[in-house]
């Protein structure tokens, strides 16, 4: 299907300045969803663009964006940084949303800030949060990472791989469980960068499912 792509720019910090983002609307669109890349990518990354292009083929516009660090190089900003950026890339999204329901969330590190933003302080317009690859834990397992997620007051959408080394799933499927509004979708042989085995039980490309899953997911099916 035809996809109308639209570049530009919003200000992420008053101290660190605009960064870029890029729209993928395809035609008959039936959400947007903000997509945040994991920690040492960009917007512009090979899995984000596949994801996005994913999407797009499953009827759901895309939001990508660069935080300051990965718009410039450098160290990665601070926490404060990301969630004032996570914040405002919502905000720019939903004034080009042009009445699709607005989602946010992304792979890894940008869906937690995604959460903890909206733990912090609910974002007026967000219909919900899409995790692709929640990082639970970055060491030792534990569920730390999750004690915010009671705090968020939107559904939420977990798309974790059954090898992921960092959400182990013993420990992630009790947390989805425990909340309101949660759904976990097991990716089946996949890691934290849904790259799968051979012996996967489907031959339905992993991407496809990605975006089939969390489709359906935005559009109530």
């Amino acid at each position: 299907m035809p996809v109308e792509t639209v570049d530009l720019k919003f200000l992420a910090t008053e101290e660190k300045g605009e960064v870029s983002a890029l729209i993928a609307r395809p035609s008959g669109a039936e959400a947007l969803l903000v997509l945040g890349h994991g920690a040492g990518t960009n917007m512009r990354h090979a899995f984000m663009q596949d994801l996005s292009d994913g999407l797009n083929d499953a009827g759901i516009a895309t939001f990508r964006f660069n935080y300051p660090y990965s718009e410039r190089g450098g160290g990665m900003d601070g926490e404060k940084v990301r969630l004032a950026t996570v914040r405002a890339a919502v905000a720019t999204a939903l004034d080009h949303a042009n009445g699709l329901p607005v989602f946010a969330g992304g792979h890894s590190m940008s869906g937690r800030m995604v959460s903890m933003a909206c733990s912090q302080e609910p974002m007026d317009g967000l219909k919900g949060i899409v995790f692709f690859a929640f990082p639970l834990h970055a060491g030792k397992p534990n569920a730390e990472r999750a004690v915010h997620l009671q705090d968020v007051p939107v559904p939420m959408l977990f798309l974790s791989g059954q090898r992921d080394k960092m959400a182990d799933m013993k420990l992630l499927e009790p947390v989805v469980h425990g909340l309101n509004h949660a759904t976990l979708h097991v990716v089946d042989t996949a890691d934290h960068g849904f790259k799968v085995l051979k012996r996967r039980n489907t031959d339905e490309p992993v991407l496809e499912e990605l975006a089939r899953v969390a489709g359906c997911w935005m559009r109530g099916d």
